[in-house]
């Protein structure tokens, strides 16, 4: 049963993320729990009365907890009224992944057809630079398991592989009717436009911005990891390719007038087209949200 389909007085049993932990004072000088947990991106507000010293200190906001409750309104909203917590233990079996992800979404199906996409790309340069990141451990852990996101779109576990994914599904179904973009460059660009989130984000379950994140943002960090990858590779900066990549990353959320991060505004067949299933796929994936 999903949280959506709950009504006040029902009573619920589950595992939760916490996402939010904030211990209140009540008018009667107790102290109380304010909560947000979350699961299978399902968010609910809860609270838990007379919180004795025990979980005040071990639940802690990432921690994963067993909740017993019931259903009540407050100012017309659903809220969780908590009335016995714990942490997990390992007897529970807590797919953790699964609680905090879509339902359905397979992380290594999805990684397999992202490799597939990457070994279409025919290009030498491309190709180089495509080996030269995907073969790191660190850097790959995070790709396939980070939100694309923090609170839009894909903000979800391993939500950037899923992003990252789409692109190059849709790309590849509509190569037929735009049969002279090159398919290298926009192939590349879905598999690299957002790599700077590697670096823009501090976690994979509860994601904060770093300094880097916070300071230079997405755009610039994608396009420093691919600066970077083009020297270790050895190949030159003025390669065409490379610079049509480069151009489709710097140009990836369209004309600089609507203001939403691009640092040029898109001057190629390919980064017109690549913003535009970018953007489609961000929106799509927020269309709950219309």
């Amino acid at each position: 049963m999903t949280l959506a389909n709950l009504k006040e007085g029902d009573t619920f049993t589950g595992f939760f993320l916490v996402r939010e932990k904030e211990i209140k004072s009540a008018v009667n000088g107790s102290e109380y729990g304010h909560f947000l947990l979350e699961r299978h991106l399902e968010k609910i507000a809860a609270k838990m009365w007379d919180i004795g010293e025990e979980l005040k200190s071990s639940v802690q906001k990432k921690s994963i907890v067993k909740v017993e409750g019931v259903i009540k309104s407050y100012r017309n909203r659903k809220e969780l009224s908590i009335q016995r917590m714990r942490l997990i233990h390992d007897e529970d079996q807590v797919n953790v992944t699964e609680l905090l992800t879509k339902e359905g979404l397979s992380r290594e199906g999805l990684w397999q057809e992202l490799r597939m996409y990457m070994d279409e790309v025919e290009s030498g340069p491309l190709r180089s630079i495509l080996v030269q990141l995907y073969s790191q451990k660190e850097f790959r852990e995070k790709i396939t398991t980070y939100p694309a996101s923090q609170y839009g779109h894909h903000a979800y576990y391993a939500g950037m592989l899923e992003h990252l994914v789409e692109l190059c599904h849709t790309a590849a179904q509509l190569f037929p009717l735009y049969n002279d973009l090159n398919r290298n460059v926009v192939l590349a660009s879905c598999l690299l436009h957002n790599i700077g989130l590697t670096k823009m984000f501090n976690d994979a379950i509860a994601p904060s911005l770093t300094e880097e994140g916070e300071k230079i943002g997405l755009v610039s960090l994608s396009y420093e990891i691919i600066l970077d990858a083009v020297k270790d590779a050895g190949i030159s900066s003025t390669d065409h390719e490379i610079i049509a990549l480069k151009h489709c990353i710097i140009s990836q959320y369209g004309p600089v007038e609507n203001g939403w991060g691009s640092s040029i505004s898109p001057k190629s067949a390919e980064a017109l087209f690549f913003h535009h299933i970018k953007e489609l796929s961000s929106k799509m994936s927020m269309k709950n949200d219309i």
